[in-house]
């Protein structure tokens, strides 16, 4: 093949998209067989749904495949450059399709469908309904958040995985043996440590590692990927590598430690290579509400508050106006005293829910709105605690078999250092003084 040829070619994550789900890696909880989504495909029975899982894990490759699969028109928007007018005329459009072909609704790709605004997926609704066309949606954020609920309710959610490293080898050894570029070079794979872990599960990622690699090498002779030549090609083709925003878990993640470990001037710096980056400022509102009931939680509760509040000021004004209610706010959450006590002590309490599901509710507990209830001693022993001094009544609230259980365990700060006070003085079998 000729360098002209060679220049013209997509590059290697386009050259290796897969085009059935035999060529399909990874995902095996949803298209394996006698799996979900994969049940759906072979039946023909396709209803709306939204894939949701981080980036380059295959969402779109997976709804194209479905599409060839089941013979059905495909039309695809993307949320960053659609509006109402482009989604009417694609509804439009398959509408009089439907009309001459019985091959079954079209499906509607939509990528980044967390990015579409209410107007524009109001403007779903219908056609979704009616099944005019199937909806598959792709988005990196919860949907929960950000897709509106008349939609959301008439779709379901299939949550893909970042690849494993079994996943990435197949990908990496097919693209060596099977792309028409690289199965005529001599590579040697020696050590996939470096390479895997850059990659982060992201297959788009792990092919654009692995050209970039094999182009830092001389056309003839043998190409070696190691951990030293993949971390050399990396810190030398760095603009090449994140030209697509790769960077996006690695910044998110910088920054949030940054919060958490006090540095407002670091959250700040990464906060702004984000923005710099064409980040969604939405996304960087919603992990400081995370944040903030995460890292400071009751130490200064305040903080839910801001970040709450900053989220629907960004909501409401945009960019460029939001950088700064975003920089406020990750400033107050930097410079806040810290703590983890709700965190722990729900991800506690949801351990235990789940290994004891059965416990039973004492029957003082109990609501006893009938007789039979009555006669059956629901509610029984329950005081009402605003009948005693202090608004506190001496009474076990917690199942039989959980009764010197503490789930919660207030850390030293103001905040909670008055809360410990007051626990101690109502529980003080649980809270007293060590």
């Amino acid at each position: 093949m000729s360098e002209a040829q060679t220049r013209l070619l997509p590059p290697l994550p386009e050259r290796m998209r897969p085009k059935s789900l035999s060529d399909y890696v990874g995902q095996r909880h949803l298209v394996g067989e006698g799996c979900i989504l994969r049940k759906m495909i072979d039946s023909g029975n396709l209803t709306s749904f939204i894939l949701w899982g981080p980036p380059g894990v295959g969402k779109t490759t997976l709804a194209r495949i479905i599409s060839t699969t089941l013979d059905r028109d495909f039309y695809t928007l993307s949320a960053v450059s659609a509006g109402v007018k482009d989604v009417r005329d694609v509804i439009d459009g398959a509408k009089s399709r439907n009309l001459f072909n019985g091959s079954g609704a079209p499906i509607l790709f939509i990528d980044e469908i967390h990015r579409f605004n209410k107007a524009q997926q109001d403007a779903l609704l219908g056609a979704v309904e009616t099944g005019t066309v199937i909806l598959i949606g792709a988005t990196t954020e919860n949907p929960s958040f950000e897709v509106i609920t008349p939609l959301l309710s008439r779709c379901q959610v299939f949550i893909l995985k970042s690849l494993d490293a079994s996943d990435l080898q197949t990908l990496l050894m097919n693209a060596i043996h099977k792309d028409k570029l690289l199965s005529a070079r001599d590579i040697e794979v020696r050590q996939t440590e470096a390479i895997f872990r850059q990659s982060g599960g992201d297959a788009r990622k792990l092919l654009n590692i692995l050209e970039l690699v094999v182009d830092s090498q001389p056309a003839s002779g043998k190409v070696v990927i190691d951990n030293e030549t993949v971390t050399r090609c990396l810190q030398q083709g760095v603009a090449v590598y994140d030209k697509d925003g790769e960077m996006h878990y690695d910044l998110i993640s910088a920054f949030i430690k940054s919060v958490r470990g006090s540095d407002p001037n670091a959250a700040v710096y990464w906060m702004a290579r984000m923005l710099d980056g064409g980040e969604d400022p939405l996304f960087i509102a919603r992990r400081m509400c995370i944040l903030a009931a995460e890292d400071i939680g009751l130490a200064n509760p305040n903080a839910l508050l801001l970040a709450n509040a900053t989220f629907q000021t960004v909501h409401n004004i945009g960019m460029p106006e939001a950088r700064i209610p975003l920089s406020e706010c990750a400033i107050y959450l930097a410079s806040s005293r810290k703590s983890n006590s709700a965190y722990l002590a729900i991800d506690a309490a949801l351990e235990q829910a789940r290994r004891d599901p059965t416990a039973q509710v004492p029957l003082h507990l109990r609501n006893a709105p009938t007789k039979l209830m009555s006669e059956l001693g629901y509610s029984d022993g329950y005081r009402y605690a605003h009948d005693y001094p202090g608004h506190f009544a001496d009474l076990e609230f917690m199942p039989d078999t959980l009764r010197s259980k503490v789930f919660y365990d207030p850390q030293p700060n103001r905040h909670e250092d008055s809360m410990k006070e007051y626990l101690q003085s109502c529980w003080p079998k649980y809270y007293g003084k060590k």
